[in-house]
Order: C-alpha cells, then structure tokens, then sequence
C-alpha cells in the first residue's frame, strides 16, 4: 500500500524505533493533561454507573478497574489511560466546544464502560493472566463471574446512553451497539486464525480483524464526540474514519510492543501471543515475506508453543521483516487518519487535542 499524504500544513505523526521513543514534550504535555482531565470527569460516571450493578457484579467491576482488592479493601490501581473517553470528549469540544464536552461526558463513560466489557472477555478468551499489572478477573473471580461482569457493563452503557436526554443520544446508542457486533466479529476472526495453518492466513485477512477490534472502537469514540458536537454527518464520518486509522495505528504499535515491550511497563506476560499462536500483525507480515526466516518461523507456529523457542520465535519475526512492516504500516496509518481529520476540522491547530491523542497512543511503549 502506498502511503496517503498528510495534508498541506498538517503535521505527520511520527511513530517510535529504536532510536525515537517518545512524543515530543509539548505533545506528550498536551495528551496527559487531556488523559487526566478526561479521568477526572469521565470516572464519577463510571463510578456511578458500576455502584448501580448488584453486589457480587459491583464487586468484581470495581476490581477490574482498580479501584478495589479482592476482598473490597480500597486499592488505587490504574484504571487504564482513558484513551476512548478523551477522544469522544475532544472530538466534541473540537467540533462544538466546551459545551458540547460537557454534554458529552456520559457518552464518554458508556464508550469506557464497553471496553472494559470487552477486555474482560477478552481476558477469558486469550486465557491472559496479568492486566494492568495484577491478576485478571477470571484468574480471581472464575471464568462465569468474569464474562457476567462484563455483560453487565455493556448493559449499563447502553443504559446511560438510553437515559441520556441529549438529542445525539439516541443515534450514539445506535452507533454504539452496531460496534459492539463490530468487535464481537473481530474477536470471533481473531480466535478462529489461531487454529489456522500460518500459511493460509493473509494480511489482509487480519488488517481486517484489527480494524474490527481496535480501529471500530475509536472510530466509534471519535463519531459519537462529533455527534454531540451537532456535526454533519460528512464529519461525522471524517471523525469515525481518522479513528478507525488511528486504532490500525495503534493495534500495529500494541503488536509490536506484545513482542519487544518490556513486561515490566506492559503489564502483560511475554510472549502470551506467541504461545497462543496468535496471528498477530508483524507475524503474519513475517510469514508472508518469502524469507528463510518466514520459514522458519512457520515452522515454529505449527508446531506446539515450547517456552524455550521465544526468543527464537521473536528473532524469526524480526529478521523477516515483520517488526520493520510494522513502524511503516502504522506511520502510513496515521498519515492516513491525518487526512481524515482534516476534513471535518479546519486547521492543525484546531485539532491539537486529537492530534496530541493520536500521537500519543502511536508513541506510547507501554
């Protein structure tokens, strides 16, 4: 694929290497104080919204999100970065102002509120042990508590939104749930590959997966943001798209750190995608490279996971190029979602905020 060149005057986003690992200060600057005034807002929703569950789901819920230990001592965890409530609250402050921010904060929950229903799923699925750097839900709870708890919070999101009495409110629930299917149909692709051979899963077969289960989400975040803002929906579409690409962004930087980020900022195992065979993107980016590494790391797929082939596995991918097409994939992507942007928002500096956003969830290492 060719990369889209950003528009005139718009700013690349640059993604990290070796040798560039983080945004520049301003932005970097710019992005936390967004992350934290979006916590600062968005968690007494949430905190409201996960109070109102029954008690066994409550208690699970406050867990999941930090907020508690096991046993219902209070904790102060990290609840995530808030990624996709800020970009609905930007998207609206951008296109509406500070009114439409504000309008715009229960949405901004419900967002938050279904993705932790799908990390909790997720969770079960992947068989992950360690999230946000303590044990999961189904390795505390079980497994029927874990996927329970993450049912209620998809119902209670949608209940925000149901009781919200903005006028945007009934056309973001919609939005809403035809994304939930979204990421349903991408995790089910994403679980189906791991059975498939490597050589008959294609890139474009899981470019698609991860647009469904990352791109959909934020795409999504960035719509309803607009929505509240009273867009058109020519801009609300330019907004839903520079989300979709900024979360191909994203997913591919995520890939990248589940093979080479260290665990100790993760807050994930090493080597959990491997070992589950997962069809991830600079993996099948390797396998497709027609190298003597492609076949090596073929070789290593089919066979069972043997913890002592990691490092062998993880060398395999990059010396096939799989790492390399990553940073490129994810810099064209982002390219890509900077054109989008630009249809729906005048200037570069009227955009800063998701800007900031985007650059910061391409940069992160963690």
């Amino acid at each position: 694929m060719g990369r889209a060149d950003a528009p005139e005057r718009w700013p690349s986003i640059p993604i990290p290497t070796e040798s560039t690992d983080g945004a520049s200060p301003a932005d970097a600057q710019e992005a936390a104080a967004i992350l934290a005034e979006t916590r600062a807002v968005v968690d007494p929703e949430l905190r409201t919204a996960v109070g109102s569950l029954p008690a066994p789901l409550r208690r699970i819920a406050r867990y999941h999100f930090g907020w508690e230990q096991a046993d219902g001592t209070p904790a102060a965890d990290n609840p995530g970065k808030a990624v996709r409530p800020a970009l609905v609250l930007t998207a609206a402050a951008t296109l509406g102002g500070p009114e439409a921010r504000t309008a715009a904060v229960p949405a901004a929950a419900a967002v938050e509120l279904i993705h932790n229903f799908t990390l909790l799923h997720d969770d079960v699925m992947d068989r992950d042990t360690t999230r946000r750097h303590r044990p999961t839900v189904w390795t505390v709870f079980g497994v029927p508590d874990a996927i329970l708890a993450g049912d209620a919070l998809q119902a209670v999101a949608q209940r925000l939104l149901a009781e919200d009495p903005h006028p945007a409110a009934t056309e973001a629930a919609a939005r809403l749930a035809s994304c939930v299917v979204e990421l349903c149909a991408g995790q089910q692709a994403d679980t189906a590959l791991e059975g498939c051979p490597p050589a008959e899963v294609t890139l474009d077969e899981v470019l698609a997966m991860a647009e469904a289960k990352t791109g959909a989400l934020l795409g999504c975040a960035c719509a309803i943001g607009a929505l509240y803002a009273g867009a058109s929906p020519r801009e609300v579409a330019a907004l839903d798209a520079f989300g979709r690409e900024s979360g191909l962004a994203f997913q591919l930087i995520d890939d990248v750190i589940g093979l080479w980020g260290d665990p100790g900022r993760t807050g994930k195992a090493a080597g959990a995608d491997l070992a589950a065979r997962k069809k991830t993107l600079p993996v099948v980016a390797a396998l497709a490279s027609g190298t003597p590494a492609a076949e090596e790391l073929a070789e290593l797929y089919e066979a069972p996971y043997d913890k002592g082939d990691l490092e062998r596995t993880v060398l395999a991918v990059e010396r096939a190029g799989g790492r390399d097409w990553a940073q490129v994939q994810a810099a064209d992507r982002m390219a890509r979602a900077v054109q989008e942007l630009s249809r729906a928002v005048p200037s570069p500096e009227s955009a800063g905020g998701l800007l900031a956003l985007a650059e910061y969830v391409t940069r992160r290492t963690s």
